[in-house]
This record gives C-alpha cells, sequence and structure tokens, in this order.
C-alpha cells in the first residue's frame, strides 16, 4: 500500500491450514456470470471466460474487482471519502459492495498473494463446513437477501431481475442435465425457490435491510 498509492483496498490470499488456496480475488457479478453460475456447462463457461466471477487465483499482485472481506487493508481515504461498511446487509456481499463504491469513487482494488491469511470457511454462518467438501444444506435467508441487495443497489431492480431470471433459467437447465447425467445432489436445498421468493419480482423494487437473524431472535 505504501508504494502503490493509488490503490485504495489490498486483499490477502486465503488459505485452509493445510495451504490449499481459496479464491478471494473475484469480478464483480453481472447478468452474464449469474446465468454461468447456474448452468455450470464447460463450454459456457469457457466463453465466459473473460467475465467469470471466480478465475483462477493469480500468482502475483494485480488489480482485481473485488476481494474477500475475510482480510482486507483498506486506506484511510477511502475509509473518508466512501465511510464504512454498508450495515444494511448483515453479512455477505458487503465486502463487494465496498470494493465497488470504492472503485466509483476513484480507489481501485488490487489481490496481494504475497500476504497469506488462513481462513476457516464457514465457521460464523455454518453455510458451509470447512471439514467437508461438500455440504447440500439449505442457505440462509439473509444470503438471498443480501444478494438481492447489492444487485439493487448496484444496478437497478430492473437489472436484478434480468440476473435473477439468468440464474433461474440457468440453474433449471443444470437440475435436469444432473438428473440425465446421474451427479450428485451437492446444491444448496430449496434453492431456486429460495431465489424466486427472495428476488426483486417477489419483494420488490426497494432497497431493502437484511434481516439480522440474532437480533430477530432477541426479538421473539
Amino acid at each position: 500500500m505504501d508504494k502503490n498509492s493509488k490503490v485504495g483496498i489490498g486483499g490477502s490470499r486465503l488459505e485452509t491450514p493445510e495451504g490449499e488456496v481459496h479464491i478471494s480475488a473475484f469480478r464483480y457479478h453481472t447478468i452474464a456470470n449469474e446465468f454461468d453460475r447456474g448452468l455450470r456447462l464447460g463450454i459456457v463457461s469457457k466463453l465466459l471466460s473473460k467475465r467469470l466471477l471466480a478465475p483462477p487465483p493469480p500468482a502475483s499482485a494485480c488489480e482485481t474487482d473485488w476481494v474477500a472481506g475475510a482480510s482486507m487493508i483498506i486506506r484511510r481515504e477511502v475509509l473518508a471519502k466512501i465511510g464504512l461498511l454498508d450495515e444494511d446487509y448483515y453479512t455477505y456481499f458487503d465486502d463487494i459492495d465496498y470494493c465497488m463504491r470504492a472503485r466509483k469513487a476513484g480507489w481501485p482494488t488490487w489481490y496481494v498473494p504475497e500476504s497469506r491469511v488462513i481462513h476457516l470457511v464457514g465457521c460464523s454462518t455454518k453455510i458451509s463446513d470447512p471439514q467437508k467438501e461438500q455440504v447440500a444444506k439449505r442457505r440462509p435467508r439473509y444470503w438471498y437477501q443480501a444478494r438481492a441487495r447489492f444487485f439493487t443497489k448496484s444496478y437497478g431492480p430492473v437489472y436484478a431481475a434480468l440476473a435473477d431470471l439468468a440464474f433461474m433459467a440457468g440453474f433449471a437447465v443444470w437440475r435436469v442435465r444432473r438428473l440425465v447425467q446421474r451427479k450428485p445432489d451437492i446444491d444448496p436445498r430449496h434453492m431456486m425457490l429460495d431465489t424466486f421468493l427472495n428476488s426483486v419480482m417477489v419483494q420488490g423494487c426497494g432497497l431493502k435491510p437484511v434481516a439480522n437473524p440474532a437480533l430477530q431472535k432477541k426479538a421473539a
């Protein structure tokens, strides 16, 4: 950060305790890579290689769209310019939102693999189990709410609806192909239904805060 005064945010290379590298440098979510995320077809992924959400981890420091919030360094001037994280996310997609806000204010994000950090995936939210390679439990509603908030806030409700439709179209084809090819079912349960129920097509076009389940339990 001292050597590159124009860089606003830096992100580390994230690893398992065994040294396996997690993807932590990403491209922004778009309609195209939401379709690819649902479809999971090699030839389409190759055609969209320049737009893939999670490209292979770079071997050296480079500019990227956003980095995982598990380990970020943020320049003081960025904080002064755009403020803190958006607290209405609760969790998930807040790091993407912040990197995009910084870029719009003229501060790019870089991925710096020389900074290596062990990241125990899923220990806070339990969305995934770090002891298992594949977990197919249902994702909590706040994940879908955070996704909807990011798309609506960043691109507008029409784009958010198109992103939802793109994912669901690709995912529907994948689910049929999975049955035909007898592939194991490792998708989170009710993913199609939950995507639809939390989309702007059902929830409306307004920018909504993400429900904090801890606060909901206290209120109950």
